[in-house]
């Protein structure tokens, strides 16, 4: 919700205020859909035997990179797990596609057959999870790790004393401008799914 409300105000107010849907294509979701539960089955030991058999090509050779991380030999803590803590007067949640511990140390797991973020440091989705493991588990020794699997490649943000301080200012920022009503839309002409009723 936040991340719609940073891209766009205007289509925020139509999703979350006025709850208009719309129909959108999610077709490419499903190739995401299908590691996301394969990897959580995996991490919870389960028998994903027939699962493998099923998979196409393309999505073999993602599960077998993303099989052979690292992160996949730890301890697992959760899978496909909610969260939610408390900044302000305001609850902040999302839901991890895992979380695994070496020793003290807590690793988020977040899968990307699409794109990771831009600037992933300051991605709500980043903020929002560090934060809520953090206060969920009473711990600051925490990485949040990006795993590209469209590129084979990681991105990983450490959690810091000065980092949480600038998470929790920004989501108490963007509270008060949701809180505020600032639903103007940022660009003239936008192609999103609203743009038959955006005026």
């Amino acid at each position: 919700m936040l991340k719609t409300f940073e891209l766009c105000p205007k289509k925020f107010y139509f999703k979350y205020v006025k709850n208009i849907s719309m129909p959108v294509d999610d077709e490419k979701f499903e190739f995401g859909k299908n590691i996301h539960a394969l990897a959580s089955y995996y991490l919870r030991k389960e028998n994903i035997d027939k699962m493998e058999l099923s998979l196409t090509p393309n999505e073999k050779e993602v599960w077998e990179y993303l099989k052979g991380v690292k992160y996949f030999g730890f301890d697992t803590v959760e899978t496909e797990y909610n969260l939610s803590s408390r900044v302000g007067t305001h609850f902040f949640g999302g839901r991890i596609d895992a979380l695994v511990k070496d020793g003290d140390k807590y690793y988020i797991l977040d899968y990307k057959t699409g794109a990771v973020p831009k600037n992933a440091k300051y991605d709500y989705q980043t903020i929002i999870y560090l934060l809520g493991v953090s206060k969920f588990f009473n711990t600051d020794n925490i990485t949040f790790v990006y795993l590209d699997l469209r590129n084979k490649k990681e991105l990983s943000i450490e959690l810091t004393s000065e980092l949480k301080q600038e998470y929790e200012n920004k989501l108490l920022e963007t509270a008060a401008r949701i809180e505020g009503g600032e639903y103007q839309k940022k660009k003239d002409t936008c192609p999103c799914e609203y743009k038959i009723i955006c005026y």
